[in-house]
């Protein structure tokens, strides 16, 4: 049966944004790859229910950067269930605190769910 593996996202500063997921979420960093000859950096991350992203980096491509909250067809968003409202009030407070740039929430949304939007530390 077919299954997600991976969600990989390209960064500018790989171990920033890696500490970002691991602080916010609880995940956890395995260990380093790179391809010198691609000039190409990558690391796993796990999350506690098995999920993972990979975390990229590279000094020879050049990925298409946009603004923050541009709307792009293709992957939009990453979305966690924490199990509770007050678990999602607690880490918007703490992301915020951070630096974090809160886009919008805590709130319930039309379809039914109580979310808070945050931009990671892509930038």
């Amino acid at each position: 049966m077919p299954r997600i593996e991976h969600v990989a996202l390209w960064a500018r500063d790989l171990d920033n944004l890696c500490s970002f997921y691991a602080r916010a979420f609880g995940a956890a960093g395995g260990s380093l790859y790179e391809n010198k000859a691609k000039g190409f950096k990558s690391r796993f991350l796990t999350f506690q229910s098995g999920a993972r992203l990979e975390i990229m980096a590279t000094s020879q491509l050049q990925p298409v950067e946009h603004e923050p909250g541009a709307q792009l067809m293709g992957l939009t968003h990453l979305a966690f269930s924490l199990g509770s409202e007050a678990a999602v009030d607690e880490l918007t407070e703490k992301l915020r605190d951070a630096g974090a740039s809160v886009l919008d929430g805590p709130r319930r949304t039309g379809d039914g769910y109580y979310e808070s939007v945050v931009h990671d530390f892509l930038r």
